[in-house]
């Protein structure tokens, strides 16, 4: 089968491998979509935490399957899938408390293990989210939009909470919508101006903030002097991520989504006299996937309107690069199989 490595920062290369095969509790999947994440460009840049080299990138994927190993399951050969891309020990501390989605040796498809950027993948049974009512392009965002509801469901959002969420990439667009279909108000903080009214046209956002102008007068303005109550950062920018809590009531709640190699500080006596509530989410759970994939099937989440850019698989190589360029104002690329 065809597969696309990534050998090293800037290196992509095509290679024929031998087609997986189905054993016993495992599952051989077609893929048909795989979203590019900001995990996959950082990987090509270099900049990715908890990442080695080579590596097969894609874990955002829309698939059917092809071959089935395992005698525990209720799929059968063509039926619509996507999958759960963290796989996890199952008997760890975090693990035998519900959080299997920070696994003490979890193995994330295309960052610890090779992911789906192939024509097959073998994956664990259990990983299997049932697609049946979604089409192609929608299950290949099931996966992005699941770590937004993972990131709001901790956050504890409430209905008409200001919550203000910084960054209007694909994973903030996600929380934003999210965090609307809880009934929260929505406040969207980027520095692109674009992505921002996208938030607004497309996900119905209450409010839009850019960065670059003053934008803790304008939440005061919104908020009547209180702030937001939830601050969601999913820019993984080491000044956003500090200097968010100027955004923040008293009492709130700060979720960090988006990945920083670096350290980060706060002034603690600023973090102290709100007694913040400081967390991190990491990937997502299958109550967040059941979730997001309820609210497709219903029409309640447009996710399709993400996708900005399509990609032949035959021509990934070529055009990659080009979807690092900002002037290219790529949302959500999605890789074609067929």
């Amino acid at each position: 089968m065809k597969q696309i490595i990534c050998l090293e920062p800037g290196k992509f290369e095509h290679r024929e491998v031998s087609n997986p095969i189905a054993e016993a509790g495992m599952v051989i999947l077609k893929i048909k979509r795989i979203g590019i994440c900001g995990t996959d460009l950082h990987a090509f840049e270099g900049t990715q935490p908890f990442f080695s080299y080579p590596r097969v990138l894609g874990h955002e994927l829309a698939c059917e399957i092809a071959e089935i190993g395992s005698t525990d399951t209720h799929y059968k050969t063509g039926d619509p899938v996507t999958i759960i891309p963290y796989f996890n020990c199952g008997t760890c501390i975090a693990c035998r408390n519900g959080k299997p989605n920070c696994c003490t040796t979890i193995e994330v498809a295309g960052v610890h293990i090779d992911g789906g950027m192939g024509e097959y993948m073998k994956v664990p049974a259990y990983s299997l989210i049932d697609g049946f009512g979604l089409n192609t392009d929608q299950l290949a965002m099931v996966e992005p939009m699941a770590i937004g509801a993972h990131a709001v469901r901790i956050s504890e959002i409430k209905k008409n909470e200001y919550v203000l969420i910084t960054g209007a990439g694909p994973i903030g667009l996600g929380i934003m919508a999210i965090a609307k279909l809880r009934g929260a108000i929505v406040l969207a903080m980027d520095v692109n101006n674009e992505r921002l009214e996208f938030a607004k046209t497309n996900f119905n956002v209450d409010y839009t903030l850019n960065a670059l102008e003053n934008p803790a007068e304008q939440i005061s303005k919104i908020t009547n002097g209180e702030m937001a109550t939830v601050v969601i950062d999913a820019t993984g920018n080491k000044r956003a991520i500090e200097g968010g809590l100027e955004f923040l009531a008293h009492g709130g709640r700060m979720t960090l989504v988006g990945i920083q190699k670096e350290s980060f500080s706060f002034n603690h006596p600023e973090f102290h006299k709100r007694e913040t509530t400081l967390r991190s989410s990491r990937n997502a759970t299958r109550e967040d996937f059941d979730l997001v994939v309820e609210n497709i099937r219903n029409g309640k989440l447009n996710v399709s309107a993400l996708i900005s850019h399509r990609v032949p698989f035959d021509a990934l190589l070529e055009l990659f690069p080009q979807l690092l360029n900002p002037q290219m104002g790529v949302i959500k690329a999605i890789v074609e199989l067929d």
